[in-house]
């Protein structure tokens, strides 16, 4: 039985934690299933903990050595941080909301088509088609896309977390693998 175990650095695991809850309450808030929770209410969790905390961890891992996680971590650190002033200040038009989640979720594509353990591609992968999802909704004004690209992105966040919390309990972030060639037939 594969018991494939992420074995995280220090700094990987607490960007990991910082992406999924960052992701979960940006997440919750699109989805409005929390009566009187909004994205809005996102907005100082993601400047402070997905934004600078985040950058600066990006910044640990790459001085580490770990380009994989420190490309990630500030470019994901640097959406945190822009959104989040963004939404505070309600400076921007929709329409260049709607192109800066586009962008963005290219950043991600690329960071989930960059390789890595499956966990940290199918985060990434989620969380660009979340942001596709709501930069369409902002675009056309779609309150299901947005609820959509809101579960996608606590989907992330999951899967980011659980990430995180695999690394430090020793969980398995693998499924079990049958042998090569094993068949089973009817008697």
């Amino acid at each position: 039985m594969d018991q494939h175990v992420s074995a995280g650095s220090t700094t990987t695991i607490v960007g990991r934690l910082a992406l999924g809850v960052t992701l979960l309450a940006f997440g919750l808030g699109h989805t409005a299933v929390i009566d009187g929770v909004t994205a809005g209410d996102a907005v100082t969790l993601a400047r402070h903990v997905g934004g600078i905390a985040l950058f600066l961890v990006g910044l640990l891992a790459l001085r580490d050595g770990d380009t994989a996680s420190g490309t990630a971590f500030t470019a994901f650190g640097a959406l945190w941080f822009t959104w989040a002033s963004a939404a505070s200040g309600g400076r921007v038009s929709a329409n260049a909301a709607g192109l800066f989640l586009l962008l963005f979720a290219l950043v991600a594509l690329s960071l989930a088509a960059a390789g890595g353990d499956p966990l940290t591609r199918g985060g990434h992968g989620l969380f660009a088609v979340s942001l596709l999802l709501i930069a369409v909704a902002v675009f056309s004004e779609s309150t299901a896309l947005v609820k959509a690209g809101g579960w996608f992105a606590v989907a992330a966040g999951a899967v980011v977390w659980y990430s995180a919390t695999a690394a430090l309990a020793h969980w398995p972030t693998a499924l079990p693998r049958g042998r090569a060639g094993r068949r089973a037939t009817a008697a």
